[in-house]
């Protein structure tokens, strides 16, 4: 199942979206998509709704360094366990909203990755018991002021700033997640190409060891990391991740 989160004709909901291309139709779900979806009988062309982010987590863990070629890309080593950061929920928006450059900050970049989306509360979830606790999976962009996270030390402000985390375009909840192709395109042009099966610390991993740090809830997002070829995103460009059997997620960039 294809989830979704909508701005339609009546207001806001959660949704199923079936088919593809211009037979796509979004059909409204009652209150939440956890557990089984209670369906309106409500539906819509795709075309004639706004998709939002796909979810509006209580909180956005994310793992830095998670894969080796990257961290080697800025002269790093991959840590022993994983390396764990919060993006505030402010941060996140969804496909087609732009990625606001906060005026003083220097270089941003774009940083595609795999997102798994909570489905129920756990907490000290072992792994083997891991995919029980996921809805699905969206596609995520983890942008960062590149320049304060160097001078920061830590990287909670670089981060943090609204806006910086797009997700979308939906979540994807019937997905072997363990092996995908991700494709990051700046205005076209091909920046990242890797797979998750490159991930050093493999998801049922993460769930675990976040889990055994923080109570999960419904909703909330772990980032996965991301692959090398993370580069600046300046005003006026559009910033594409694709993830095999998920989706595109585009965003514009605007300098505020």
């Amino acid at each position: 199942m294809r989830l979704a989160r909508i701005a339609h004709p009546g207001g806001v909901a959660f949704a199923s979206i079936e088919g593809d291309g211009d037979d796509a139709q979004v059909l409204e779900i009652a209150e939440h998509p956890f557990g089984n979806p209670n369906f309106t009988g409500k539906r819509w062309p795709l075309a004639d709704v706004r998709l939002l982010a796909p979810i509006l987590p209580s909180k956005v863990i994310a793992v830095g360094r998670n894969y080796a070629k990257h961290a080697a890309e800025f002269g790093n080593e991959v840590p022993q366990d994983p390396m764990l950061f919060i993006k505030p929920s402010t941060t996140v928006i969804g496909p087609n909203a732009p990625i606001r450059r906060p005026r003083g900050v220097g270089r941003v970049d774009f940083e595609g990755e795999l997102a798994i989306v909570i489905g129920q509360p756990v907490k000290n979830v072992p792994a083997a018991r891991a995919a029980s606790a996921i809805l699905g999976y969206t596609v995520a962009n983890d942008v960062s002021a590149r320049d304060l996270q160097k001078s920061d030390g830590q990287w909670g402000r670089a981060k943090g700033f609204d806006t910086f985390c797009p997700l979308g375009p939906w979540i994807e909840t019937s997905l072997d997640a363990a092996d995908l192709a991700l494709k990051s395109e700046v205005d076209g042009v091909l920046k990242q190409d890797g797979r998750t099966s490159d991930l050093v610390h493999k998801i049922p991993e993460l769930v675990e060891f976040v889990s055994g740090v923080m109570t999960l809830l419904p909703g909330d997002v772990i980032l996965t990391g991301t692959p090398e070829g993370v580069g600046p995103i300046e005003d006026g460009q559009s910033v594409s991740i694709t993830i095999e059997g998920i989706g595109t997620l585009t965003n514009p960039v605007q300098d505020i």
